[in-house]
């Protein structure tokens, strides 16, 4: 059985690719120790459902090929809200005015996410 990734790398490689693609208000909420879904809630936002899907799909081609294994994606087809489960990061994907409605970060946030230098 191969050895466990390091977070950290799951993290950086998410972050990196979302700014790759253009991803809009990056926002990495930790998540280590208070709860144990995951690590890292990334959270970000795309102009589009078009853009919103392609993130999606881009992600977890690259969160595979790092050898991470299979991401699970939730929410492909209407690509209004997407998750992206990579099993120690989780990424929501959304459009702008889906983002604001349900406003995650504020649900999750428990001292305050640290904003992505984007």
């Amino acid at each position: 059985m191969a050895a466990k990734m390091p977070t950290h790398e799951l993290h950086d490689l998410v972050m990196s690719q979302l700014d790759d693609d253009q991803a809009q208000e990056i926002v990495s909420i930790p998540l280590e120790g208070k709860s144990s879904i995951a690590d890292h809630m990334v959270i970000a936002s795309g102009r589009s459902t078009r853009q919103v899907a392609s993130m999606a799909q881009k992600l977890a081609e690259k969160v595979k090929q790092a050898g991470f294994g299979p991401a699970r994606i939730e929410g492909l087809p209407a690509a209004d809200w997407v998750l992206i489960d990579a099993g120690d990061v989780v990424v929501h994907l959304f459009r702008p005015e889906v983002r604001s409605f349900y406003n995650l970060e504020r649900m999750w946030s428990f001292e305050g996410g640290e904003a992505a230098a984007s």
